[in-house]
């Protein structure tokens, strides 16, 4: 399944699968707009997929973002493990 992005309310809502085909284009697209927000927050709600490609798409937006000032937010189902996953290799 494809990945869907889009921007409601200061919120990038994801629909869709973050995988080796689609990782790239979502971290280069989340990393795009960082410099123009205040905080970033993405909701993986209706993510069906992270996939370790993914998951180290969500490592270099977190640094980017660490990098630019920005708070950074993961919502939704399954943002606890992302959240872990995050931490521990920050901590590392």
């Amino acid at each position: 399944m494809a990945l869907k992005i889009t921007y409601k309310k200061g919120i990038f809502v994801t629909e869709g699968t973050i995988n080796a085909m689609t990782a790239l284009n979502f971290k280069n697209h989340i990393e795009a707009a960082i410099r123009d927000l205040e905080d970033l927050v993405i909701n993986i709600e209706n993510v069906t997929e992270i996939d370790t490609s993914g998951m180290e798409a969500l490592r270099s937006i977190y640094a980017s973002a660490i990098a630019c000032d920005k708070k950074f937010y993961v919502v939704g189902t399954g943002c606890k493990e992302v959240y872990d996953d995050l931490y521990l290799s920050s901590v590392a």
